[in-house]
């Protein structure tokens, strides 16, 4: 079954799941398990091991550590989900702890997923992922994420 990761949860079953950086081989395992197919990550560093389990796609979006992702960088997410979820791929993204940078593109997720305002869609978020979206400049992203979809 492999390991359970640091901070894993879903935000959306069987489609998109947050984390902290997998460190083991057995983390990615436990992906695999979960129908999980695609790696976001978004740390400046690719995650350790990733080589031992090919049936998980990486992709990297760099995002500097407490800064928010900027616009582009949503939207390349956004699409990458939607284009695995039509495949029936689920996603899982991370940065170092999983909360911060994370935790603001999950949001924005559910901005555009569950139609939820910005502040909303955060509050949400830290329910599911407590301590998600650490800094103001990040919960900024998420509110205007939502303003430019309306």
């Amino acid at each position: 079954m492999g390991l359970v990761p640091p901070n894993f949860s879903w935000v959306a079953e069987g489609r998109l799941a947050g984390l902290a950086m997998p460190r083991e081989p057995g983390h990615y395992r436990f992906l695999l398990g979960q129908g999980v197919r695609h790696l976001v990550s978004l740390s400046e560093r690719p995650p350790p091991h990733h080589g031992c389990c090919p049936a998980v796609q990486l992709h990297r979006i760099r995002v500097p550590d407490f800064t928010p992702p900027t616009p582009g960088q949503i939207q390349s997410f956004l699409q990458l989900v939607e284009e695995a979820n039509g495949r029936g791929e689920a996603v899982a993204v991370h940065c170092l702890l999983g909360h911060g940078r994370t935790g603001t593109l999950l949001a924005c997720y559910l901005v555009k997923a569950r139609a939820l305002s910005g502040a909303a869609a955060i509050r949400e978020i830290r329910r599911l992922r407590p301590g998600s979206i650490e800094t103001r400049e990040q919960e900024e992203a998420v509110i205007q994420f939502h303003q430019h979809l309306r």
